[in-house]
């Protein structure tokens, strides 16, 4: 920081005088502004530039932060009000690159809170209508909520849904949902309502997760102490049987998976991957 002195320039002002006034125990000068002005300011505003004139261009105090033509973001500071923010900030008059003038509290800006007037939050309403986006078709607007502007759109499967601006724009969103299902249809692999997928996984020895037994339709049942077998096929579970012993359980639920490859061959689907180790006619998850 520079010395202070008589004769001093500061933006607009000359020092002139001290006085015997201290503020915080600084000097306080005597200053004149170009305008013809006279204003009082101690030493360390005057080190601090944070004062740069009697008012004559600005409102900004003693002591206070001089942001003029800064930019934030999207804003820039045009001079400062004698409007306060809840916090007791001084509010700036701003104008942001899109045209727009507002008034913004000084420490919003200085935090980066507060960037633009609003509208790089709230993106301007697009023109839409007519344009395609994936199996989409927008045919109208359907009005802003939440912030944000949707559109009406008609999917080349026929159904019709509302669709936020941003989303359409972004392509996160590209149909009703029916290209999501087919997708998920097509992973599956599904004929007669059944997972041929999912299928040919159990058959190459693939556990479910809820499974503690190690083998697919087998679990104990801790009342009565004994193995049970079941098998759920088209959506139904049948019943297989209990065992005192695993491997039995495991042999019976073996000769209830022909169910399986009989579904499997008569849809073209393949039967079990080659087994690793076998206990019972069943591969075992290792």
């Amino acid at each position: 920081m520079h010395k202070i002195g008589i004769g001093s320039r500061i933006g607009k002002l000359t020092v002139e005088e001290p006085t015997r006034q201290r503020r915080a125990g600084y000097m306080v000068w005597k200053c004149r502004c170009d305008c013809g002005g006279a204003i009082l300011a101690d030493t360390r505003t005057l080190q601090r530039q944070s004062l740069r004139d009697c008012g004559c261009v600005t409102v900004t105090g003693p002591g206070q932060r001089d942001v003029t033509g800064q930019r934030f973001g999207m804003l820039t500071a045009l001079a400062s009000t004698e409007e306060r923010g809840r916090k007791g900030s001084v509010m700036w008059r701003c104008r942001c690159d899109c045209g727009t003038e507002i008034l913004a509290d000084l420490g919003e800006l200085t935090n980066g809170n507060r960037k633009s007037c609003g509208c790089m939050s709230h993106p301007p309403r697009k023109e839409f209508e007519g344009r395609r986006f994936g199996r989409l078709t927008v045919t109208a607007y359907a009005g802003k909520k939440a912030g944000m502007h949707r559109w009406r759109c008609v999917c080349d499967c026929g159904k019709e849904t509302i669709v936020g601006q941003t989303l359409l724009q972004s392509g996160k969103t590209r149909s009703c949902g029916c290209l999501q299902a087919m997708t998920y249809r097509d992973n599956l692999k599904l004929m007669e309502g059944t997972s041929v997928t999912m299928l040919q996984a159990v058959k190459g020895g693939r556990l479910i997760k809820s499974n503690t037994s190690g083998y697919n339709g087998v679990y104990y049942d801790r009342r009565r102490k004994r193995w049970v077998a079941q098998i759920t096929f088209q959506g139904k579970t049948k019943y297989l049987g209990s065992f005192r012993e695993l491997k039995d359980a495991v042999k019976a639920r073996r000769t209830g998976e022909e169910i399986y490859d009989e579904f499997l061959e008569r849809v073209g689907g393949t039967g079990s991957a080659e087994d690793d180790s076998k206990e019972g006619g069943v591969r075992k998850e290792s």
